[in-house]
């Protein structure tokens, strides 16, 4: 049986925050981490374990759920528990279509991408500005520093 191990980075800024000193700030924030327990959590009957990293201003930004056909979901992505596939969501028009990235049978992959959106707080409407980084591999055996050891399989970056 193996363990899907899901990373998350998140680099949350408004736009007082867009000077060299804070993209500075933001660069030096590591794309993978050490798995460590906690932060990282079992989830989906221990098949699954998730870590995530960096800002959240307003808690749980990335939500995960099972689906009835195997898959669990999350932000942009899902990924099938039978066949270890990750597949990313790219919307066509109205539709969302999911697309296969690879396999993470004992190789990881890495995403990467950039978002926006309008928050309304205390009264006012600003954009947050966020870059996500999603580092996801299948294995039998944990190992804490699965990111850390060898170079990604494929580095998506959108």
């Amino acid at each position: 049986m193996s363990i899907l191990v899901l990373q998350t980075i998140i680099k949350q800024w408004d736009k007082s925050e867009r000077t060299e000193e804070y993209v500075s700030q933001r660069a030096k924030i590591p794309d993978q981490f050490a798995i460590e327990f906690p932060p990282a959590f079992y989830s989906f009957n221990n098949q699954c374990v998730i870590d995530r990293h960096g800002d959240d201003l307003f808690g749980d930004r990335i939500t995960y759920s099972e689906c009835h056909n195997g898959k669990i979901k999350f932000d942009r992505f899902q990924v099938c528990l039978n066949s270890n596939v990750l597949e990313y969501a790219a919307k066509t028009g109205s539709e969302q279509n999911f697309k296969p990235m690879g396999s993470l049978d004992n190789t990881w992959i890495q995403c990467k991408y950039d978002w926006r959106y309008s928050v309304y707080e205390g009264g006012f409407y600003y954009w947050l500005y966020e870059a996500v980084v999603l580092n996801a591999i299948s294995i039998s055996t944990l190992n804490k520093n699965v990111f850390l050891g060898a170079n990604s399989k494929i580095i998506l970056t959108q």
